[in-house]
C-alpha cells in the first residue's frame, strides 16, 4: 500500500491550517491584545486560535487553542466560517476554520498577549486586526446550525486586505 493514498503532491498549491474562535458570555466576547513583542499582530485585538498540528483535527486544535491562550474550556464550539487567505505566495496559502462558542470563567493571560472579556458595545473602539471588524459582526450573528460562510481573503499589490463572502 502506497504512504501517500491520497496523493499529496507538494508541487501544487498548498494551504497552511489555522483556526480562530470568538467565545461569548452573555453581550461580552473573549478577545486578546497581542503582546507588543509578537511578531505578528502586536498590540491588536483578535481571537483566539493558532495553528493547527499535524495529527490533530481541527476541532480539537480550537479546544486546544483556546485552553492554551486563555485556559478556559468552551461549553461549545460549532463552526461559522472558513476562509482561504491568498498570502501572495505562489506556493501556499491559509486556510482558516472560524468557530463561535460560549465559555464561563476568567481567563488567564498568556505571553501571546492579554485576554479580556469586551462587551459587544465597546468592540469599534479597539485597534483589530484587520479583518476583524468585518468578520466578527458576521460571527456574532451566527446561530448552532446555520451554515458556514465561505471567505476569500487576498492582498491588492499595495497591501490593502480584500475579503470575498460566498454568495454575494
Amino acid at each position: 500500500m502506497p504512504t501517500n493514498p491520497q496523493g499529496a503532491d507538494t508541487s501544487r498549491y498548498q494551504f497552511i491550517p489555522r483556526v480562530l474562535v470568538f467565545l461569548s458570555r452573555g453581550d461580552d466576547v473573549l478577545l486578546m491584545k497581542r503582546a507588543a513583542d509578537r511578531r505578528v499582530f502586536p498590540n491588536l485585538y483578535n481571537g483566539l486560535g493558532g495553528h493547527v498540528e499535524q495529527g490533530e483535527s481541527v476541532l480539537a486544535a480550537a479546544h486546544r487553542e483556546v485552553y492554551e491562550e486563555s485556559g478556559l474550556h468552551p461549553t461549545s464550539l460549532w463552526l461559522c466560517a472558513v476562509a482561504a487567505i491568498d498570502t501572495g505566495d505562489p506556493a501556499a496559502g491559509i486556510v482558516m476554520w472560524v468557530f463561535r462558542g460560549e465559555a464561563d470563567g476568567e481567563p488567564a493571560s498568556t505571553p501571546e498577549g492579554e485576554i479580556h472579556w469586551v462587551p459587544q458595545s465597546q468592540l469599534a473602539e479597539l485597534p483589530m486586526v484587520e479583518d476583524i471588524p468585518t468578520l466578527l459582526p458576521r460571527v456574532l450573528a451566527m446561530r448552532p446550525g446555520d451554515p458556514p460562510l465561505w471567505a476569500r481573503y487576498s492582498y491588492t499589490a499595495d497591501g490593502e486586505l480584500q475579503m470575498h463572502f460566498e454568495p454575494e
